[in-house]
């Protein structure tokens, strides 16, 4: 099957996707409205617009009557992230005259979670784009196609293999539509029980709007450049990290305590993993910061409560620059924000199921080499005996992605030092390829306006890479690349 053929199968679904997302992103036109910035209504409107006429194109595309192969939905997925993020740039260009690679950079931040920024000043933006950034975090935390997939009550092998290769593998009901539904239902009741959260610290509506939308999206943009130490407000700190966790958990927990009325968050291996993680991030980084750094323990435990739980959830919040910290404590840090959140959840990162099916692959592997090549030693997973074929193939893909992340990270690291020199320490280099790759945004500083345009879109790729974990990227390079058959 050549690329043609592929790309004819699979269009009218990618122009359906265009056509369902030119509805939600004409919402902040909404708030431009209520704002009176008159002026920002033509660059706004130019991306449902541009969406749809796109869309309206790729659906009049004849459709061949075969299901798309999983290549195809792999590289369709890609594509639809790659052009949502160019086509979301439009309204920092014509609205502001940003340069557009540093309009796509913001963009590619915005749906991917990451929580970058390249604007030298967010006070100065118009209301309206500070809500756009914050639209696209939160829907770009669910997922454009899980959105889409919903919205279309559409479902089919294509409309599956489309939603699984968005890495997504939750399946709370029997069909995709289904479970698209499920995970916007509990997403809206999030948001809508963060923002209540957020109002009690005291700030402003507007304010509480935006941080809740983000947070809960484990994403990280603000309408301050201070981010979250502009309001001096301890409360809010406090009341953002249950929404941060929120966001990072499994939403199949929030369907179980639904439908079941009651589930043991502590039974469920990624969250039990995760609340030890911000745990053991809190002990470490408020000893760090005390004995490396001379801080007195009531800020240290402030900051590393926050910090620990906006790296392990992947959320760009920070109440602190790591520049200023010691180099040991800048890589755990890292570490922390390469494991992320939960698979299923709206974070950012390896996962925490990857992690544990990692560790318990390598038990399964050493257990197999202390007994009798006769002697079948059962792998189990999540209470499960899974069979051996099964289990040898899931665990090789494992380690795959997780051997592609890392590589990724070296290769990018090393790219970014000769493309961007800087007095930076190389922690600190480390850290910021590491906060792109596992959209969580935690800064340095190494990242600004003035960093070299090569530098940038190399980013503006890492970012990209990592949101779609890895595979979908790759499949599309190669599909580019490879000659028709």
């Amino acid at each position: 099957m050549d690329r043609i053929e592929q790309f004819s199968i699979i269009a009218p679904d990618i122009g359906n996707i265009f056509r369902y997302m030119s509805i939600a992103t004409a919402v902040p036109l909404v708030v431009a409205v209520i704002y009176r910035e008159w002026g920002m209504i033509l660059p706004m409107v130019s991306v449902p617009v541009v969406l749809f006429l796109l869309g309206s194109l790729l659906v009049r595309v004849p459709r061949q009557e075969r299901e798309a192969p999983l290549s195809a939905a792999l590289m369709a997925v890609a594509l639809i992230w790659l052009a949502m993020a160019l086509v979301s740039a439009l309204p920092f260009c014509l609205g502001l005259g940003v340069p557009y690679l540093d309009a796509v950079f913001e963009a590619m931040s915005g749906w991917t979670d990451t929580g970058l920024t390249v604007m030298r000043s967010v006070e100065d933006l118009p209301r309206t784009l500070l809500f756009w950034r914050s639209l696209m975090q939160w829907l770009g935390g669910i997922g454009i196609v899980a959105f889409t997939v919903a919205m279309a009550s559409r479902t089919g092998l294509t409309q599956f293999r489309l939603y699984r290769s968005e890495g997504r593998s939750e399946a709370l009901m029997p069909s995709v539509v289904a479970t698209g539904f499920e995970m916007w239902k509990i997403y809206l009741v999030l948001t809508a029980v963060s923002i209540v959260l957020v109002l009690l610290s005291g700030i402003p509506i507007w304010d509480a709007v935006n941080i809740a939308l983000v947070a809960i999206a484990t994403g990280g943009f603000s309408v301050h450049s201070e981010g979250i130490p502009f309001y001096n407000n301890p409360l809010l700190e406090v009341l953002i990290v249950p929404v941060m966790i929120a966001g990072a958990l499994p939403f199949k927990l929030y369907y179980l305590l639904y439908r079941q009325r009651g589930v043991r968050f502590f039974g469920d291996q990624q969250a039990r993993l995760l609340f030890m993680l911000v745990a053991l991030g809190i002990v470490v980084i408020a000893w760090d910061l005390v004995t490396l750094t001379a801080t007195d323990i009531p800020t240290a435990v402030r900051q590393a409560l926050f910090m620990a739980t906006a790296a392990a959830t992947s959320t760009g919040f920070q109440v602190a620059s790591p520049n200023e910290w010691a180099s040991v404590t800048v890589l755990f840090l890292a570490m922390l924000m390469v494991i992320g959140g939960a698979a299923g959840s709206t974070a950012g990162g390896i996962k925490l199921s990857r992690v544990v099916l990692g560790f318990q692959s390598l038990v399964w592997w050493f257990r197999r080499m202390f007994v009798s090549g006769k002697v079948l030693v059962p792998f189990k997973y999540d209470g499960k005996v899974i069979p051996k074929n099964i289990a040898d193939l899931e665990v090789s893909r494992n380690m795959l992605i997780i051997m592609l992340y890392f590589l990724i990270i070296f290769v990018a690291t090393i790219l970014v030092m000769h493309l961007q020199p800087t007095s930076f320490d190389s922690s600190n280099v480390i850290f910021e390829v590491v906060t792109a790759m596992c959209n969580n945004g935690i800064s340095t500083g190494f990242v600004s306006p003035d960093m070299a345009s090569s530098a940038k879109a190399l980013f503006i790729m890492v970012m990209w890479i990592g949101r779609l974990e890895v595979i979908p990227v790759i499949m599309l390079v190669m599909g580019l690349f490879k000659r028709s058959d």
